[in-house]
């Protein structure tokens, strides 16, 4: 698939007139365990600035004020607080789960408790050190749900058993058949790949100005906006354009800056894409 502007008109549609917060979809974001809180509030300010109509945190409770310094548009909650947790997991459109979640018992106790309780019809997006967590589960095992990974290379290895050398396209596509119908995957690279089945789409943009920390708890956060704001939208499509303008709003930037902030990134996206909605009318 080609990333081109219908494309991007196919996905990034005018807002409706009678619309509400509501619908623009419900985000639960999962992660920001200590040490790594700040990789969830940069997930969860790019989700805020993909559109996400209703944004809710489940993190460390030292994490909340912080988090709410940045960004008061955001819910939270402490992670610990099980029946709160199921509350907002049911209600979610799509779940964001493994910025800064980190790999210790609370870490995997959460990603347990969303496995046995997502359903069918909701978007589970697996980053960061969620996907070390998952590579330790048995692949078909996994609850049917809309599933999206977001994997960097050594991720990738984990998850697949493929060595970095060994991540040709045919392979992946092959690993990838491990995983329920339908999974979508981003293979995070100096190439970025999104595939889903026999498709896939390379990006042709981004560069090293991106390679700083935060740089994949944004795309994240962006992935997750898009499934919950365009819900419409084949999800495929959305993720790939997600992807695209996460790296295309960061060229933009490097035009006059030697390293490109994840946050700079997600300040850029509301106009972005009040750009794309108006080219399209």
């Amino acid at each position: 698939m080609k990333v081109d502007d219908d494309l991007v008109r196919q996905v990034i549609r005018p807002r409706l007139r009678e619309s509400h917060k509501g619908s623009y979809g419900r985000v639960l974001l999962v992660g920001g365990l200590y040490p790594y809180g700040g990789a969830i509030i940069m997930a969860a300010i790019a989700c805020v600035n993909s559109g996400a109509g209703l944004v809710t945190v489940a993190t460390d409770r030292e994490n909340i004020i912080a988090l709410h310094a940045h960004l008061p548009e955001a819910m939270a909650f402490d992670l610990r607080e099980t029946e709160r947790f199921l509350d907002k997991l049911r209600a979610a459109d799509v779940i964001l789960i493994g910025s800064g979640l980190g790999e210790e018992e609370t870490a995997d106790w959460a990603l347990e408790l969303v496995l046995a309780n997502i359903r069918s019809n909701q978007n589970l997006v697996v980053d960061g050190s969620a996907l070390n967590l998952l590579a330790k589960k048995n692949q078909s095992s996994l609850p049917k749900c809309h599933l999206i990974l977001t994997p960097h290379q050594k991720e990738w290895e984990r998850l697949s058993g493929l060595a970095i050398s060994e991540q040709s396209v045919s392979n992946t596509q092959r690993a990838l058949e491990e995983f329920q119908s339908g999974t979508i995957l981003v293979a995070k690279s100096h190439k970025t790949a999104v595939y889903q089945g026999a498709e896939v789409t390379h990006l042709e943009v981004g560069g090293p100005y991106q390679a700083t920390g935060g740089m994949g708890d944004t795309l994240a956060g962006m992935v997750a906006g898009f499934l919950a704001q365009f819900a419409s939208t084949d999800s495929y499509k959305a993720v790939i354009v997600a992807t695209w303008l996460h790296s295309a709003i960061a060229d933009n930037i490097a035009e006059n800056a030697y390293v490109v902030l994840p946050t700079r990134i997600s300040k850029a996206i509301p106009c972005l894409l009040y750009t794309s909605d108006a080219a399209d009318e």
